[in-house]
């Protein structure tokens, strides 16, 4: 891998459960597999009074946790190079003292350094915090780089989205704002594109003439763990849909790139999110499902329900389940349709994509009636993998034909290092890759389609949010949805890639 060059990282949020889960394991992550510059620094900074050793103590438990297997020793070497800097974000006063402390680290990365500033804090702060940080000049590097990374949510809605950005762009420039969403850094994620492009098997037939629908799942087999404040700001939708499930289907639908720059890249995945067909008020009822889970048992133990949860209103309508159809019109997708679902406390953690093939024209083997269609499943959590389902004839008489399966696993691949997603997208931002990055116009783009969908929420109350027991796939009205008259189900995956089944996890 290019070595990047020298730099100093500096994370606002530095006492946040992010940058202890994280963000230092990932950079310690990027130091032991010797993929750092040969000098760098970070400065961690948030309002805990830290010190320098109090700092470096509290990450070690947190790089401890994730690599129990690392002698005290090694850890203690990459400890040496992180430093702490109490400071008021809102106190722009603060920032010429932060200048200051960033003076005496580059020394730690010789001449002309580097800078990249990781917000990992509240996203109320970005705008504020980026204003601070050009009045103090910190927003440009005297013959080097200063780039700014910033966490996911991009803004609440459409209006607010194109404030920030309007903002930030008073202060950076649009090549030096990383906006991250890890999902992008999956390595599974990445593969779809390259089982796209890089076989010649599979890029004829990624079309309206072959393919008869698409499906994406992401599923969490947890609730909102304590983060009611959070979750009734943000929802599903916000939260799942407008960010992670959307990148996903620019990934799945875009057109070849140019090449593979990172704007070529960009460029197309914009152009699928300017196609997507936005939902009329009356086609919403129709097309959009949301849910909330209720009370439950699972595996003997009983489960409360959202509106039970700590910190969540008693007749809330923040929807912990949603599920989309929709279309992409442009010439490759027209008539296509595209399900999306996602949701909390569902039967197991996963996130896939499914390409269902159509059938064939003229079905031969009536024996099989049941049969189901083609699919190709790009897994991205867990058991990580590309599965193809097609059919065999069975053993003996006659042409009994059942499904059957090829698969591959990363898991197969024992001896490479398979990188995180904030391990790889770090090193990015450090080389000056923003290809797995959200450019401006995709992010609002993203928001203009969901915008319809928050404002008939919000404005029709008549609209119905459906409890689902946890524990189960959510509201029975979701399989409406996608059947469509056509006897269509959802799948319905196991952690184990290869199976699946209603209840296989139950």
């Amino acid at each position: 891998m290019k070595k990047p060059d020298n730099c100093v990282i500096i994370i606002f949020g530095a006492s946040g459960d992010l940058t202890k889960r994280k963000l230092i394991p990932a950079i310690y992550e990027l130091y032991k597999q010797n993929n750092l510059p040969e000098k760098f620094a970070v400065l961690g900074t948030a309002s805990s009074a830290y010190s320098d050793i109090e700092f470096r103590e509290a990450m070690r438990g947190a790089i401890a946790k994730g690599d129990s297997t690392v002698h005290p020793a090694a850890i203690d070497k990459f400890l040496d190079k992180l430093s702490y800097f109490p400071m008021d974000f809102k106190n722009p006063l603060s920032y010429n003292e932060l200048k200051t402390r960033i003076s005496s680290l580059s020394g730690t990365c010789g001449e002309n350094c580097n800078y990249i500033f990781y917000l990992a804090t509240i996203p109320s702060l970005f705008a504020e915090i980026s204003a601070n940080l050009g009045n103090a000049g910190l927003n440009k590097s005297a013959g080097g780089f200063c780039r700014i990374i910033v966490e996911k949510p991009f803004g609440y809605d459409l209006a607010s989205a194109i404030e920030l950005n309007q903002r930030m762009h008073s202060i950076f420039d649009e090549n030096q704002i990383y906006r991250i969403d890890h999902y992008l850094g999956k390595e599974t994620v990445q593969n779809v594109l390259v089982t796209r492009f890089a076989n010649g098997i599979f890029e004829p037939i990624w079309n309206r003439n072959y393919v008869h629908h698409v499906e994406v799942t992401s599923a969490e087999n947890i609730g909102i763990e304590n983060r009611g404040g959070y979750y009734e700001t943000s929802g599903a939708l916000r939260d799942m849909v407008q960010s992670h499930l959307l990148r996903l289907v620019t990934l799945i639908a875009m057109e070849p790139p140019s090449s593979f720059d990172s704007d070529a890249v960009r460029n197309e995945q914009l152009k699928v999110l300017q196609s997507l067909r936005q939902l009329k008020p009356e086609e919403i009822e129709s097309n959009v499902i949301r849910g909330q889970y209720i009370a439950s048992t699972i595996n003997g133990k009983s489960v409360k329900g959202y509106r039970e949860e700590k910190g969540v209103a008693p007749d809330s309508r923040t929807e912990t389940y949603a599920a989309i159809k929709f279309f992409i019109d442009n010439w490759r997708w027209g008539g296509v349709p595209f399900y999306i679902r996602t949701g909390k406390q569902l039967p197991t953690r996963v996130t896939e994509a499914v390409i269902h093939f159509r059938k064939t024209p003229h079905y031969l083997f009536k024996e099989s009636q049941n049969i189901s269609d083609n699919q190709l499943i790009l897994r991205i959590q867990p058991d990580e993998g590309i599965l193809l389902k097609f059919g065999m004839k069975e053993p003996g008489s006659g042409f009994k034909v059942h499904n059957v399966n090829m698969d591959f696993h990363y898991s197969d691949i024992s001896n490479v290092h398979i990188p995180e997603a904030y391990e790889r997208l770090i090193y990015d931002c450090m080389i000056g890759d923003s290809t797995l990055f959200l450019r401006a116009d995709a992010v609002e783009e993203a928001w203009k389609f969901v915008e319809p969908i928050q404002k008939a929420w919000t404005e029709d109350h008549k609209l119905k949010i459906y409890g689902y027991p946890a524990g189960t796939w959510g509201p029975d009205v979701a399989d409406d949805l996608i059947a469509g008259g056509e006897h269509i189900t959802w799948r319905y995956p196991c952690k184990n890639l290869a199976d699946d089944g209603v209840y296989c996890e139950l």
